[in-house]
């Protein structure tokens, strides 16, 4: 029995929101956070409280979500460990298709830009909080592990009775404030690259004719996306240092270049295209502080950065992309580009300025 299975043994729902109580007051913390302290996932968190400030949702995520434009104005947000991504707009034009045992999701939107993995969502919450700045109240998503989705939170331009109303329609038979919950996959170990046909690879790689052909290529050869990036060659993958998100970031404000900023979690990519202007340091976080666009990147979790350039029928697409300490992606960064649309030189630009990481061989 792990840590955290012992802990879900021994407390009980009122225990878990007594224990919540005093993390918050005591010391601010947020209910992520909280979690973590508690031993939980988040999910069972907001779950322990349902009766008081959360509902639980019937477990219909995509009907829910095909309802949310009639919200108006709402604020998406999408995290990981490291990266938080939110973006302000209306969820409009939804679609969802099936692809065997799986099912994706769309919205596509200038605002509104999301990839869903809908296999991912299984546990929904509508949640009232009290905050200095009022109440709060939002739908929030989980995964079966209790791993936070994605969450959409009213805005002042909401139509609060709109959600009212869809929390009424899709209140869940049973409200329970307990939810049962499974141990995260582990992350699979890569091949030893002894065991990858690299040649294929590479031939592969260099007759891409879309980027998201990418990941179809790694899943075909069986190769991390680390792994691929440190063994493909410098003209298709250059380490650089990690500042160079910052970096970027930087640039891109100074010359007005527009970006394409994607954050994933384990059941959503969200995507920002537009111009970054307000940047601000806080701690360890490096932001975006825009009215209708924020990043929250925790630089202190990056632990490398890639500069890939893939070909494509529109010619070469080149991306940062940024990771974690267990090669998981934490954002990736393009320059603004349609399909049929060759990629923003001014990008290509920012990019070439962006600092390479320095080979230190050892003798």
């Amino acid at each position: 029995m792990n840590e955290s299975t012992s802990v879900r043994a021994q407390l009980s729902p009122e225990e878990i929101r007594a224990e919540y109580e005093r993390l918050t007051k005591s010391e601010g913390l947020r209910a992520r956070n909280a979690a973590q302290e508690i031993g939980i996932s988040e999910g069972e968190l907001l779950a322990s409280r349902v009766g008081t400030e959360v509902v639980r949702l019937a477990d219909e995520p995509e009907a829910i979500l095909k309802e949310i434009a009639s919200l108006g104005e709402v604020m998406a947000l999408t995290r990981n460990e490291h990266c938080v991504h939110e973006r302000k707009g209306v969820y409009e034009n939804a679609s969802f298709f099936s692809h065997g045992p799986m099912k994706t999701g769309l919205f596509v939107n200038p605002d509104i830009d999301l990839r869903l993995f809908m296999g991912q969502w299984k546990y929904g919450f509508a949640v009232t909080e009290a905050t200095k700045a009022g109440t709060r109240k939002s739908l929030q998503f989980f995964n079966a592990a209790g791993l936070a989705i994605h969450k959409i939170y009213l805005t002042n331009k909401s139509k609060e009775a709109a959600y009212d109303d869809l929390v009424a329609k899709y209140r869940h038979a049973e409200q329970n404030p307990s939810v049962e919950v499974e141990s995260a996959a582990p992350k699979a170990s890569d091949r030893p690259d002894s065991e990858i046909d690299w040649e294929g690879f590479r031939a592969g790689w260099e007759k891409l004719k879309d980027t998201h052909a990418f990941f179809p290529l790694l899943r075909k050869f069986k190769v991390g996306r680390v792994q691929a990036f440190r063994n493909i060659g410098n003209d298709f993958a250059v380490e650089i240092e990690n500042v160079a998100t910052r970096r970027l970031l930087e640039l891109a404000a100074e010359s007005e270049c527009e970006i394409m900023v994607f954050v994933g979690s384990p059941g959503c990519i969200q995507i920002h295209t537009g111009p970054v202007k307000k940047l601000v340091e806080h701690g360890q976080w490096y932001n975006v502080l825009d009215p209708k666009f924020n990043l929250h990147l925790d630089e202190s979790g990056i632990s490398h950065s890639w500069v890939t350039k893939k070909p494509t029928e529109d010619g070469i697409v080149t991306a940062v992309e940024v990771f974690d300490e267990n090669d998981e992606l934490i954002a990736t960064f393009f320059g603004k580009r349609k399909p049929g649309q060759p990629e923003l030189e001014l990008w290509r630009k920012i990019v070439g300025q962006l600092p390479v990481k320095e080979v230190t061989n050892v003798a």
